[in-house]
């Protein structure tokens, strides 16, 4: 059993989370509970409700000493969450979580209480719920991008560069044009990556019920680059809803238009960066010992090669 944080268990399923070869991950999470006990002290907090996880932070509902509900977000510092500190501040709570505390040694964050009950996954109308996510990333990708943050330009270089000798680890032909196709639209945007401040990870499950707001995105990963890379994890959204209008096709076009629109996107390069999303996650599936690509993303990826 870990042990409590002043009468906080940490939750099994999030331990058991970090894999036994994980010693990095395993000696942090041996240091958790001394780790927000020292936080709470220092931030004069109290807990105020038991901890929730997601895969890869522990997050504490706290009570300020002025009463202000907030929450105490406890996580590994690593390369894909360093800049949120540096993102938050710069949104200032414009569509986004509210920043109240930062510890840059540790990674440790004091945020903005949302309602953690009401992701947007749980509005039943798709069409409501995708015009909520394309306001925010409008607002979120108008946004300049401050300097000190990862740039789309050097992920976008070194996607390039791992594909030829990814591409053979696919079994099926097919899915092997479809990749070095992805990788060929990259290639064509190169030169022009993108400037804006991107959320990366924008979802419905990524934005919350909020008091000062109706909602509010939460978990970004901050990267400089073109607002076009941040369409994929709202196109395959509730994938079984889009599969159950029985013309994908249809469903995720419909999506791709709404969101291009409200971003005021140029659709070609909308689709490349997209393309660039399907090209990325491939990568990464088969990083992971993957040899097929996710059907999803097939669909996708051919839906917008069709239309473009």
């Amino acid at each position: 059993m870990t042990p409590p944080i002043r009468g906080i268990d940490v939750p099994e399923t999030f331990a058991a989370s970090f894999g036994e070869h994980d010693a990095a991950g395993r000696a942090w999470l041996a240091a958790l509970p001394r780790l927000a006990a020292d936080f709470l002290d220092r931030w004069d907090l109290r807990p105020a409700g038991p901890a929730a996880h997601g895969m890869a932070s522990l997050v504490l509902p706290v009570t300020g000493a002025d009463g202000t509900p907030a929450v105490l977000k406890l996580q590994q510092v690593r390369e894909e969450t360093e800049g949120a500190p540096l993102g938050l501040r710069t949104w200032n709570g414009n569509g986004v979580v509210l920043l109240l505390d930062h510890d840059p040694d540790t990674g440790t964050m004091l945020l903005e209480r949302l309602d953690a009950s009401r992701p947007l996954s749980s509005l039943p109308d798709d069409t409501a719920a995708m015009r909520v996510l394309a306001d925010l990333l409008a607002r979120l990708t108008s946004v300049p991008a401050p300097s000190g943050l990862r740039r789309l330009s050097d992920i976008a270089a070194a996607m390039l560069e791992q594909t030829p000798d990814a591409v053979p680890a696919l079994r099926d032909p097919a899915e092997q044009r479809l990749v070095r196709v992805c990788a060929s639209a990259v290639a064509e945007l190169l030169e022009e990556p993108g400037d804006r401040l991107l959320h990366w990870d924008l979802h419905y499950d990524n934005i919350l019920a909020g008091q000062r707001e109706p909602w509010l995105a939460i978990d970004p990963e901050p990267l400089t680059g073109d607002p076009g890379f941040e369409l994929l994890p709202a196109l395959d959204n509730r994938w079984d809803d889009v599969l159950a209008t029985g013309d994908p096709t249809r469903a995720v076009l419909r999506r791709f238009d709404l969101l291009t629109e409200a971003l005021e996107l140029d659709r070609r390069r909308a689709t490349g960066w997209t393309l660039g999303r399907v090209l990325q996650n491939a990568l990464w599936d088969i990083e992971d010992g993957k040899t097929t690509l996710e059907p999803a993303q097939v669909t996708i990826a051919t839906a917008l090669l069709a239309h473009r």
